[in-house]
């Protein structure tokens, strides 16, 4: 099974795409990881081929679950995907999750791959706003020629309901 998760930030495609791989044993990938070299110090943006190499093996693999937000350069993800699922969260509900997270992460209750600051979390809510506005729209259009295997999510409840038909296969 193959499974590319699409969300704006808080939306839950990372906790989803969490759940997912676990159930089906199966390996995760954030685009972020394909973007971004991971430093203690500060982040460092990979080359285009390297970020692609790195989205191209992931694809390459039996079964995966992949998330992002990104959408110029993930065809390949998308092509590949059995499932691609939109998590069309609503804007408050996500702002509420940027919130909680950025307060989970600073107790440390909760993991980052990024150093959790507060310019980070402040730019979160432009992130979201851009999405919204500049990238959903995109999104749409692009899903089109996908349209026989997205699943636009948009309530908790359905986001559910969809992770219990996973799971009973």
């Amino acid at each position: 099974m193959k499974i590319y998760i699409i969300g704006s930030v808080g939306s839950g495609k990372t906790t989803l795409a969490r759940k997912v791989a676990r159930k089906l044993q199966v390996p995760h990938f954030e685009t972020d990881n394909f973007v971004w070299k991971r430093n203690s110090l500060e982040d460092i943006r990979n080359e285009i081929d390297v970020r692609d190499q790195l989205l191209q093996d992931a694809v390459a693999l039996n079964d995966w679950v992949i998330e992002g937000v990104h959408i110029d350069w993930t065809d390949p993800g998308l092509q590949a995907a059995d499932q691609i699922i939109f998590l069309d969260i609503p804007v408050r509900r996500r702002n509420l999750r940027i919130i909680t997270r950025y307060i989970r992460q600073i107790f440390k209750v909760e993991k980052a791959n990024y150093k959790p600051t507060f310019t980070i979390f402040l730019r979160m809510f432009k992130w979201n706003k851009y999405f919204e506005e500049q990238m959903k729209p995109v999104f749409l259009m692009k899903f089109n020629k996908f349209n026989h295997k997205v699943h636009r999510l948009i309530t908790e409840r359905e986001v559910e309901e969809w992770l219990q038909q996973i799971e009973r296969g």
